[in-house]
């Protein structure tokens, strides 16, 4: 019995020697790869949260740099944000409040540059298309209407196409094209929905331009159904 019990051990011992003499370095590449990834993403992680907690702390820099009126502190750690942390949402936020207090402080090309900047990098679709829309008004102010309406082109989140064509119509008006600064206005009016305050500031542009609202207004349509011009 003792016998026939070692035999049969044996046995299992030789498959068992088979099946890892022809599998076992395919098994233990792959074992490889998972715990190799498995250390890549965790490596990864913590990259990533030491990444943003680095920038929140110079984006907290640039906030009370910008409170104080110390100009060079503040944009020294934009400098720094932007040269080591670009990739993070602090980035943008600190562009976009650098863009602000520039522009208060009569600063209007660091302004632009600041903006140009979130636009060009921020990692978040919602930032860059908030910085291009400054950047708009900062050009409008210059009356640089054609680069305005430059920016105004680029593709933005569709969430923004209706604040994009009121800031369209913006630019038309003070172009004096009046019917295409209408047809924006139009398509503005129409992406937003009933009762935005943000519509009721298109209402009383298109009112002011002689359209009498509220019309049946198609969106993208550009034009108005019953209408007094």
């Amino acid at each position: 019995m003792a016998n026939h019990l070692d035999l049969e051990e044996q046995e299992q011992l030789d498959q068992l020697k088979h099946f890892w003499n022809t599998w076992g370095t395919l098994i233990s590449a792959a074992l490889v790869l998972v715990f190799g990834a498995l250390a890549a993403w965790n490596g990864y992680q913590y990259w990533q949260n030491r990444q943003a907690f680095q920038a929140a702390a110079l984006l907290e820099a640039i906030e009370v740099a910008a409170r104080s009126g110390d100009q060079s502190r503040m944009e020294q750690a934009f400098s720094d944000i932007k040269s080591k942390y670009a990739g993070t949402i602090q980035a943008a936020q600190a562009g976009l409040l650098v863009a602000k207090t520039e522009h208060e402080q009569g600063r209007t090309d660091n302004s632009k540059s600041a903006l140009s900047w979130v636009g060009e990098n921020a990692v978040d679709d919602g930032y860059k298309a908030t910085s291009l829309l400054r950047l708009v008004g900062i050009l409008m102010e210059k009356e640089a209407y054609d680069e305005a309406l430059k920016q105004l082109s680029v593709p933005f989140p569709a969430e923004f196409q209706a604040v994009v064509s009121d800031r369209k119509g913006d630019v038309k008006f003070l172009q004096g094209k009046k019917q295409e600064a209408i047809a924006e206005y139009e398509r503005a009016y129409s992406g937003f929905s009933e009762g935005a305050e943000y519509r009721r500031l298109v209402e009383f542009k298109l009112n002011a331009l002689g359209i009498k609202l509220p019309v049946t207004l198609v969106a993208g349509a550009g034009s108005t159904t019953g209408a007094v011009r």
